[in-house]
């Protein structure tokens, strides 16, 4: 195919605008999928993308197209993960494109992702195709909502697509606009081989299956290749473009996207956002925009039956094998036993591991709450980071704690402005400024600490804005909080995997609430237990007491001299100073987790 007649494009909206439902039409009207294979969100292949109508992981497939104007074009559909978890894979993919259909719900207008996606895709260089999906819903308002997005792009209302993606009313004029206004991909088909990684997967037969934009030059079947971000080099195995099952070619040329394999055994060798280039003409530099993400949001899983340690391991490692974002290391909690303390992209992607370590190795887990990494500078001016707060050492060894901020976007009705400022600012968020982006939407821009957004905000956000609010958020820096490590003590010794990180203000609060959730699900012991909340390593700021079991002893005395009473009693008293020194105190794991989820 000509390079002038290649026409890469993704589709990006907010979650749930329809993106994936409109590629279903699409790949109908070209007929790339038969009839009879054609089902719901066809390029959402786990189960998971399925049953919550998300898209997880990005996916290409190619297109041939037979335009009204009597030319065939060759479409490469990169379709893009929706959450705001996945951002750097998003913008990977729009690396990738020269195009971007913007897909808007008529029923819904204009929400935080739709915002940041155009966005990225501006940022990008991209040509944006605007479309208004949903338009024969009873509650759909599409020439309210047209002039919503024209005034977010500065293009005439008339120019935005109107489209049913779920009937397939007038999806064709979509692929119209994409091979009449999306240009042909760039690139210098005599240059060294210059290929953009935006996904891979791990195959057990063919290793890693890393698929490409080919931006300069050409790769062949049995050529030697390297990546720039990893060193080493292995020969290709495969080459070839995608549909619903992968078709194996001879050579990729410029501007067209397939995959390759190479027999790579590790997914951490072809990063997303890296560049692939050969080792007998290697290209001299790479492509811009490579980042080795790192994980935001960190959390212990630990097996619900500590027999099941090694079984644990084994799931995350095959886990890991398909996703390299996601990262653990071996941590043992006085509560739960041995387990690992994984990290993440967000709670998202957190809830899909879960979910899929039950689904896919039957893993029965308890996951602490999630937490983010903090940045200590030292009395020595040193910094070290730390992704567990019973890491953090007592006060005196660290002159500064840092953490994570993000900026975030906030786009709500309104008449929900004030709910959402009191909601915010109340997680320490730092107000910044308000646009009003169309219509009868403001978008609230806060700085705000990550800290205060990965348990519970996004919930009650639904909830101040009775579900019109939407966020969106990109981490800004690390910066100097007054925040102090909340110890928890029982019977005197400090439960390590109770520590958290607090603002200094609210310490005693939540260190009395904790202490109150303690003594409230810890079952009596045969002696007294004392639980205390403490910060940075010095004295108690809260206590309760949890009274002991008492035997009444002197049941079968009948009468008699009272010494025989008191003998008992004194024995009973010594033998309690005994179990007190000796004994362990039973934590279930529901009180860990009731202690670990206090929040405002």
């Amino acid at each position: 195919m000509a390079q002038d007649h290649i026409r890469n494009f993704s589709i990006i909206a907010h979650i749930d605008h329809g993106k994936s439902t409109l590629a279903d039409r699409l790949l109908e009207l070209t007929k790339t999928v038969e009839e009879r294979k054609m089902r719901k969100q066809v390029l959402d292949s786990m189960d998971l993308e399925q049953e919550r109508g998300i898209t997880i992981k990005s996916h290409a497939i190619r297109m041939l197209y037979n335009s009204k104007d009597g030319n065939e074009y060759t479409l490469n559909l990169i379709d893009t993960p929706g959450h705001v978890d996945f951002n750097y894979e998003v913008s990977r993919a729009l690396s990738a494109c020269e195009g971007a259909i913007l897909v808007v719900d008529a029923a819904q207008g204009i929400q935080a992702q739709t915002v940041a996606n155009a966005y990225l895709a501006i940022e990008a260089g991209l040509e944006i195709i605007p479309v208004l999906n949903k338009i024969d819903l009873p509650a759909a308002d599409p020439d309210y909502y047209a002039e919503e997005v024209a005034q977010l792009l500065s293009c005439d209302p008339e120019s935005v697509i109107r489209v049913s993606a779920k009937s397939g009313l007038n999806c064709e004029a979509v692929l119209e606009e994409i091979v009449h206004h999306v240009p042909p991909p760039f690139g210098n088909t005599e240059a060294p081989l210059r290929a953009l990684v935006f996904d891979s997967q791990y195959d057990s037969y063919h290793g890693v299956i890393a698929y490409v934009r080919i931006v300069d030059g050409s790769l062949d079947a049995r050529k030697r290749i390297k990546f720039f971000a990893h060193p080493g080099d292995h020969e290709t195995d495969q080459v070839g473009y995608l549909q619903l099952t992968p078709v194996k070619v001879g050579r990729l040329n410029t501007g067209e996207v397939g995959f390759v394999t190479a027999h790579i055994r590790d997914i951490h060798e072809a990063r997303v956002g890296d560049t692939m280039t050969t080792v007998d003409n290697p290209a001299k530099e790479r492509l811009p925009g490579f980042q080795v993400i790192k994980p935001m949001v960190f959390s212990g899983i630990y097996p619900s039956d500590a027999d099941k340690f090694g079984d644990l391991r084994s799931a995350l490692e095959k886990l890991r094998l398909n996703d390299s974002s996601l990262s653990f290391e071996p941590e043992q909690s006085q509560a739960l036993g041995f387990g690992f303390r994984c990290g993440f992209l967000g709670l998202l992607h957190l809830e899909i591991v879960k979910e899929r370590l039950l689904r896919e190795s039957g893993q029965d887990i308890v996951a602490t709450v999630p937490n983010v990494r903090y940045e200590l500078t030292m009395t020595d001016g040193t910094v070290t980071s730390v992704s567990n707060p019973s890491e953090v050492p007592h006060r005196g060894l660290y002159e500064s704690l840092a953490e994570p901020y993000v900026r975030a976007h906030i786009v709500v009705p309104n008449e929900f402005v004030g709910p959402v400022m009191t909601l915010t600012t109340g997680k320490r968020g730092e107000y910044l400024n308000t646009e009003y982006v169309a219509g009868e939407r403001a978008r609230l821009i806060f700085d705000i600490p990550l800290a205060e957004i990965v348990f519970d905000y996004y919930d009650r956000l639904k909830s101040v804005t009775r579900g019109y609010g939407s966020l969106d958020y990109d981490f800004l820096e690390f910066r100097t909080s007054p925040l102090e490590k909340l110890e928890l003590r029982l019977a005197g010794e400090t439960v390590d995997a109770l520590s958290s990180i607090v603002p200094r203000d609210s310490a005693y609060r939540i260190g009395r609430k904790m202490c109150e959730t303690l003594r409230e699900m810890i079952p009596r012991q045969q002696f007294e237990v004392v639980i205390q909340a403490a910060i940075g390593g010095g004295k108690p700021i809260a206590r309760e007491t949890i009274k002991p079991l008492r035997k009444d002893v002197t049941a079968k005395l009948y009468g008699g001299d009272v010494t025989r009473k008191r003998k008992l009693l004194e024995r009973q008293k010594e033998g309690k100073r005994r179990m007190k020194r000796v004994g362990s105190i039973d934590v279930p794991p529901e009180a860990f987790l009731a202690v670990l989820k206090i929040g405002d």
